[in-house]
């Protein structure tokens, strides 16, 4: 077998496993990377991270990207250009998300033996085998469909934080809960608190954050959005792509990465002072995942 004849053979092999490779990590057919649509929003994935309601990385979320199917990131965008208009911008804590996910978050809610090591941060008011029939969680949920986003908005020029900083808040009930500071604007509670204060009328909160929410739901619906009443930070697109089809496929990088996403770009560190004493919070743009939580006093 001549030297030609080999190298031909290998380089045909070569071509072959890449195809086999890109294959396997294509999205499917009406599904897009937000940042392909969108290349400057901010994405802070909490189930690909250690900070959510879990307290761990929930499966399928192999990365802090954030897919979608093209017309809700094409309609985000034009929320995006709205958001700008006011001086914010747009930042993701959740998209698309796998069957699989689900799976996991039902998995936990019906375990009792799971360790619940962020109850007081996420569900301080709540069983956890309660979180679906409150409708906090489903068992078939829109995001699974690729339309249905979860998001709030920051100060343009501003980076989520990391670590978030969590704040003792005293509600209108005289209840209290933690706020969980990431850096972008104050809407009352923090995303994923499973508690009546998330409702989207909630009175709980006082005048300036029921202003934040509403101005925000106006500024979504504008966008062709429609908000879940129980869930600030919850949106789905009026006229979905794929209103009844689940989609399971992981949430994982580009495969080409030719270039370089903002995903991958980082800011220097910062200095907070908490107390007299100094803090050190990294933050990305997007952000790193949390990594943890300090606490403060509101």
């Amino acid at each position: 077998m001549s030297l030609v004849t080999i190298t031909t053979f290998f380089f045909t092999l070569l071509i072959y496993f890449h195809h086999i490779t890109c294959v396997s990590n294509t999205i499917p057919s009406g599904f897009v990377y937000v940042h392909d649509i969108i290349p400057d929003i901010q994405i802070s994935l909490r189930y690909a991270s250690e900070e959510n309601f879990l307290g761990h990385v929930v499966d399928g979320y192999l990365a802090n990207v954030s897919i979608m199917t093209e017309a809700a990131a094409t309609a985000l965008k034009y929320a995006q250009s709205l958001a700008k208009d006011k001086g914010y911008q747009l930042v993701i804590y959740d998209g698309y998300r796998p069957q699989k996910s689900v799976n996991h978050f039902m998995n936990w809610s019906e375990d009792s033996n799971i360790p619940e090591i962020k109850k007081s941060f996420y569900y301080p008011r709540v069983n956890k085998k309660d979180a679906f029939q409150l409708g906090y969680i489903a068992k078939k949920s829109g995001h699974t469909r690729g339309s249905t986003i979860d998001l709030t908005l920051i100060t343009i020029g501003a980076y989520v934080q990391n670590p978030l900083k969590a704040i003792q808040r005293n509600l209108a009930d005289n209840s209290t809960i933690f706020y969980l500071d990431d850096g972008t604007i104050d809407m009352g509670s923090s995303f994923d608190l499973f508690d009546e204060v998330s409702s989207t009328n909630s009175i709980l909160v006082n005048t300036i954050h029921q202003q934040n929410r509403i101005m925000f739901k106006q500024l979504m619906e504008q966008a062709g959005f429609i908000n879940y009443d129980k869930e600030w930070w919850h949106y789905t697109l009026k006229n979905e792509s794929f209103p009844n089809t689940y989609f399971d496929f992981d949430i994982k990088r580009h495969l080409n990465n030719d270039h370089l996403h903002l995903s991958q770009v980082e800011e220097p560190s910062l200095q907070l002072s908490t107390n007299n004493q100094q803090t050190t919070a990294t933050t990305s743009y997007p952000p790193r995942f949390p990594d943890g939580i300090y606490f403060l006093s509101d």
